[in-house]
């Protein structure tokens, strides 16, 4: 029976058990995202994201209860500068866990484990808002500007230019 059983040793003993955990750790909040196995995935999400948590109230106390699990100074640093401002106003779940597949050797489950404000591709900031222009409510035809007249036919005069190029150089290539 497992009554209270919290946390999966992953076949080791304690201390190579936090060891791994701390390297995990570093590892991810250095380069933001590793793959490993979903079993690590799970067991360093559990170790980080109280770390990450503490990081949000940047003191000496926290800094030193921090450098306690993690035991790099460039890690603790670069934790409280770049990664605490970024979920400052998320209340948990720093990481996510997408599974990716099977090992190769002995079929492990294997996932990507990730900073979730660090992913470009699922932030809200980084995408651009795209403007719909609509066909109803603008100019009528008979009402264009002499500006826009103008600009209108200087285009139209590049880009028949830019055809008599494209055509000379087809001819060439042609013969």
């Amino acid at each position: 029976m497992r009554h209270g059983k919290k946390n999966n040793h992953l076949g080791r003993k304690t201390a190579h058990r936090k060891a791994m955990l701390s390297n995990l750790a570093c590892s991810l909040l250095l380069h933001k995202r590793i793959n490993t196995t979903v079993a690590k995935a799970k067991a360093l999400r559990v170790y980080v994201e109280p770390l990450i948590t503490k990081s949000k109230t940047d003191s000496t106390h926290s800094r030193r209860t921090v450098f306690t699990e993690l035991q790099s100074k460039e890690i603790v640093s670069e934790l409280f500068r770049d990664i605490a401002p970024k979920v400052a106003t998320r209340n948990g779940g720093y990481t996510r866990i997408i599974r990716t597949g099977y090992r190769l050797g002995d079929n492990a489950e294997m996932c990507m484990i990730e900073l979730v404000d660090f992913n470009e591709l699922y932030t809200k900031e980084s995408t651009k808002k795209v403007t719909r222009r609509s066909r109803r409510g603008g100019k009528k035809s008979g009402e264009e500007t002499s500006s826009e007249v103008e600009t209108a036919e200087s285009n139209s005069d590049v880009d028949s230019s830019a055809q008599d190029e494209s055509s000379d150089d087809v001819d060439n290539k042609e013969d």
